[in-house]
C-alpha cells in the first residue's frame, strides 16, 4: 500500500510540475533521476549477457519508457482518477485472457461497464485525445508486466531493472529536450522532478520489492487493483480534483473487476497444480 501511495501522489506532483514545464520533460527528469539513483545503487554488470538477454532488455526499457510517456500526457489532459482508471484496464485485460474461464467475461464486462459510466455514456465528459493516451499507456502497462517478469529471470537482482530504466531515459531523454528545452535546466524544476522520480519510481520499486518477499503474488496484486481509487484521492487531495457520482462508481467497478480477475487467474493456475500435487 505504500507502494501504491507513493506512486499516485508523485504523479500528482508530476501533474503539478507541468505547469512549469511539459508532460514529456517531466518524465525525462523522473526516468533520468531514477537511472542515476538505480545506476548508483545496483552497479549492474554489463558483460557476459546473451543477445537474447539484451533483446528483452531493450523491450522492457520501451515498454516502460511509453508507459510513463503516455500516461503523463493523459494526465496533463484528465484528472488522474479516470486516467489510472484507463490505464489499468491493460493489465485487467491481460489477466482477463491469460485465465481462460468464463467467469472473466463477467470481470470484462464489469470494466466495461465501468468505462462507460467513466465516459457519462457517451463519453463527451472525457477528454479524446487524453482517453487514447491513458488507454496506450494500459497497452504498455501490460507489456511492461511481461517483459519485467522475462528480465527479472535473466538477470540477477535489480540489474534488469536498472538497465532498462537507463534505456528508457535514453529513449525519452531527446523528446523532453526538444519539448521543454532550457526549463529542463531550471533548478526547482529539477528538484521538484527528483521529488517525482523518488515517489513514482525508486521508493515504489523498492516497497514492492520487499514486499513481494513476504506477500503471496495474489495478494500484492490485489493491492496493486486499488490504484485507480488511490489515484482519484490523490488528485482530490492535491489537485482538487473533484469526481461526480457516477465517475466514482466507475472506478469501483473497474477495481472490483481487476481483483476479481486476479482471484480468477489465482484459481486457474491453483486448479492446474492441485493434478501434479495429488
Amino acid at each position: 500500500m505504500g507502494g501504491v501511495v507513493s506512486v499516485q501522489f508523485g504523479s500528482a506532483l508530476a501533474v503539478n510540475l507541468m505547469d512549469r514545464t511539459s508532460a514529456l520533460g517531466v518524465v525525462a527528469i523522473r526516468l533520468v533521476v531514477a537511472a542515476a539513483l538505480l545506476l548508483v545503487v545496483c552497479r549492474p554488470r554489463l558483460r557476459g549477457h546473451s543477445r537474447a538477454d539484451w533483446g528483452t532488455v531493450v523491450a522492457f526499457a520501451a515498454t516502460l519508457a511509453g508507459m510513463n510517456g503516455l500516461f503523463y500526457q493523459a494526465a496533463d489532459r484528465m484528472p488522474l482518477g479516470p486516467a489510472v482508471t484507463l490505464e489499468v484496464l491493460g493489465p485487467l485485460a491481460l489477466s482477463v485472457f491469460s485465465s481462460r474461464r468464463l467467469v472473466s467475461v463477467l470481470w470484462a464486462g464489469l470494466a466495461l461497464a465501468g468505462v462507460f459510466l467513466l465516459g457519462g455514456g457517451d463519453f463527451s465528459g472525457l477528454d479524446p485525445v487524453g482517453a487514447a493516451f491513458a488507454l496506450g499507456a494500459g497497452a504498455m502497462w501490460a507489456g511492461y508486466i511481461v517483459f519485467s517478469a522475462r528480465t527479472g529471470r535473466r538477470f540477477p537482482q535489480a540489474d534488469g531493472l536498472a538497465i532498462a530504466m537507463a534505456l528508457a531515459a535514453l529513449l525519452v531523454l531527446p523528446l523532453g529536450v526538444g519539448s521543454a528545452g532550457g526549463e529542463l535546466l531550471d533548478p526547482v524544476t529539477v528538484g521538484l522532478g527528483a521529488g517525482v522520480a523518488v515517489l513514482s519510481s525508486v521508493l515504489p520499486y523498492t516497497l514492492e520489492l520487499i514486499a513481494l518477499r513476504t506477500l503471496p503474488a495474489s495478494a500484492f496484486s490485489i493491492l496493486m487493483s486499488l490504484e485507480p481509487a488511490v489515484a482519484a484521492l490523490a488528485g482530490f487531495l492535491i489537485l482538487h480534483q473533484t469526481l461526480g457520482a457516477a465517475q466514482a462508481a466507475a472506478i469501483g467497478l473497474v477495481v472490483a473487476a481487476s481483483m476479481g480477475a486476479v482471484r480468477t487467474q489465482v484459481g486457474a493456475v491453483r486448479a492446474t497444480k492441485e493434478p501434479e500435487l495429488g
